[in-house]
């Protein structure tokens, strides 16, 4: 693979912010083979140059960007970039993905990721143009919101730059501040985790890229024939990713969400929302798109998922993105908000301060029942923070980004926020990370995944809710190793039985995509085989066909167990919270139903060749060729 990578471009870039120092590196064509690139070779790095138990928002904590071998490469949806840190949010390994453009652009300027070290003394930005690659200074617009902050490193570097910036929220350090890409009107979220607080901690305020190169791949016509096989599936597939996505964007989950109750109303206190239609994707179609049933794509993506609509705020009256399901969950029926509106311009202020839509609107509606309850004052609050109050969105957020009077307590996230009023139980999160929007006493694998993802409460990382909730047929072609049929036969989602090994399956296989560089929305629609086919003509390396890219996935999630164990983390970690393992479902398709997530756990940790505490075996380690050795000091 040296001198002749193939998609891989071979290099990646060093910046050390402290000493004000650039270099440009080759790629470790060993460890490329084996983690791929993004979120593999982010951890990979990570665990390397980065003792686990660092202060998150220290200079000695490293923020890896990384793309794929098949980003940038015209591969189906080949568009994602991972930030891999650690996190402040959780203090164990944070990985966010971003679709947009910005991973395509820098493959084309020649680099497959960046590594970012060091502190700079004052406020910066990356620059790259190619092989040019310069720190420049960013104190003008420190305090400035994504949407400004791009516009102004476009009028001083070049129009067609791709930009990943923070907002206030980064710069204050709020622990779930996010990375945008492509400012606030248009703004793709590396969401989870806190990556735009580390960011903040360094002084960076945005990384710009713009790149001309292009890349080759091994073999072009049978990577072209297997790009148009994918085309072709795309548009022969799944209803609901093809048809419904397209036509009203992710926010079409809420009414199917609702259908099967499962999902979160009032901080999970129930499964079902009287005003689901309200704040759905039909009701987004009819009141604020302004492109009808055409969505906006990412690069690559034949799906364009993402909705475009008006937005009337505060200093802005205009179309921005958004919002995506898990901001009207998280915003509306999390906080008992059937106000659309109101959700959209929260949704909207999210992107443009920076923060994380999911862990905000989590936290507010933890904050609404600590306040009914009567554990939180309102002179601490400044307002009443009943459920349904939805003029509290656009009063909070603002305040959460600069960390003004309550948001200061808010900016911690839910856990410790609940922990700081007496009841960290109201806390809906794993490891302190707050959950997407799927209640798992509706779908019980979804359960054990919440509890043993490594990044936290997420669903993303173990996504069983395709097959429980909606019969995607995620796992049959998991389970099959091949492509299976797009619509499978829904897995009983009240069941706990096979639960554990579909966990692990659907985690490792993800561990794999999120290291190609594809979105994973499209390996939904696309046969398992394509995405292998893919994966070989691209890059001219053997992967072993399904069961090398199931090792590969597998290998990635154990290195990121070892780097949360290596944090401080255990196998008491491995929870829900008390509502969810003992609080019955109080209505809807779910009445009745809790997660039996102890009898889970020792199956599930069994099945991964993990001791009964959670750590992985010196056997299992050797089998997936997992070896830490002494640590780079940079």
């Amino acid at each position: 693979m040296k001198g002749n990578w193939t998609g891989w471009t071979g290099k990646f870039i060093r910046v050390n912010l402290s000493a004000g120092k650039i270099q440009v590196e080759d790629d470790k064509p060993e460890w490329m083979k084996e983690y791929w690139g993004g979120r593999g070779v982010g951890i990979k790095y990570m665990m390397q140059e980065v003792d686990p138990k660092v202060d998150a928002l220290s200079p000695k904590n490293k923020l890896v960007f990384a793309t794929g071998p098949l980003t940038g490469t015209g591969a189906p949806a080949g568009n994602r970039c991972f930030s891999v840190t650690k996190s402040p949010l959780t203090d164990g390994i944070a990985n966010a993905s971003v679709g947009g453009y910005f991973g395509a652009e820098l493959k084309y300027a020649g680099y497959d990721f960046i590594i970012i070290e060091g502190k700079a003394k004052h406020p910066v930005y990356l620059w790259i143009d190619n092989d040019n690659i310069e720190i420049r200074g960013a104190s003008p617009l420190w305090g400035k919101g994504t949407q400004e902050t791009e516009n102004l490193i476009h009028s001083a570097t070049d129009q067609d730059a791709q930009i990943l910036s923070i907002g206030p929220a980064g710069e204050n350090l709020v622990r779930f501040a996010c990375i945008i890409n492509g400012g606030g009107t248009a703004g793709r979220a590396a969401g989870r985790g806190g990556t735009g607080a580390v960011m903040g901690s360094k002084n960076l305020k945005a990384v710009s890229v713009r790149g001309t190169k292009g890349i080759k791949v091994a073999a072009p016509e049978s990577f072209k024939k297997a790009t148009w096989e994918s085309y072709l599936a795309y548009l022969e597939g799944s209803p609901l990713m093809a048809e419904d996505l397209r036509n009203y964007g992710t926010i079409c989950v809420v009414e199917s969400c609702n259908d099967v109750g499962a999902l979160p109303t009032r901080n999970f206190q129930s499964g079902v929302f009287e005003g689901f239609s309200k704040i759905g994707g039909q009701a987004f179609a009819a009141n604020f798109s302004v492109r009808g049933k055409f969505g906006k794509a990412c690069f690559g993506c034949h799906l364009g998922c993402a909705r475009l609509g008006r937005v009337k705020v505060a200093g802005f009256d205009g179309v921005a993105e958004g919002p995506e399901y898990e901001s009207a969950g998280s915003l509306g029926s999390m906080c008992g908000i059937d106000d659309q509106g109101e959700i959209v311009k929260a949704a909207y202020l999210c992107n443009e301060l920076g923060l994380d839509t999911v862990s905000t609107g989590a936290t507010i509606a933890c904050a609404m029942e600590l306040f009914e309850k009567g554990y939180l004052p309102e002179e601490d609050t400044g307002i009443k923070l009943n459920f349904g109050n939805a003029k509290a969105l656009t009063y909070l957020v603002p305040r959460i980004a600069s960390r003004d009077g309550f948001g200061r307590i808010m900016a911690e996230g839910s856990y410790r926020m609940a922990e700081r009023y007496g009841h960290p139980e109201l806390s809906m999160s794993s490891k302190k990370q707050e959950y997407a929007n799927y209640d798992p006493r509706g779908c019980k694998g979804l359960g054990l995944a919440y509890a043993t993802n490594n990044r936290g409460g997420d669903h993303i990382r173990g996504e069983l809710n395709n097959d429980e909730l909606f019969a995607m047929g995620m796992w049959n072609r998991i389970s099959q190793g091949k492509m299976g049929t797009p619509e499978g036969t829904r897995v009983p989602p009240y069941t706990i039985e096979g639960k554990p090994i579909m966990a692990k399956g659907v985690q490792d296989f993800y561990g794999a995509i999120d290291a190609s560089g594809m979105c994973n929305f499209i390996l939904i629609i696309i046969p398992t085989q394509l995405f292998v086919d893919l994966m070989v003509s691209a890059t001219g390396v053997d992967i072993g066909g399904f069961e090398g890219l199931m090792r590969t996935g597998e290998r990635i999630f154990n290195l990121e167990r070892l780097f949360n164990l290596a944090a401080g983390m255990t196998y008491k970690d491995d929870t829900l919270p008390k509502r969810l393992l003992e609080e019955p479902m109080p209505e809807g398709p779910a009445k009745g139903q809790v997660v039996e997530l102890w009898k889970m756990l020792p199956e599930y940790y069994k099945l991964r060749g993990w001791d009964e505490k959670g750590v992985p075996t010196a056997k299992k380690l050797k089998e997936l060729n997992i070896s830490v050795s002494a640590r780079k000091s940079n």
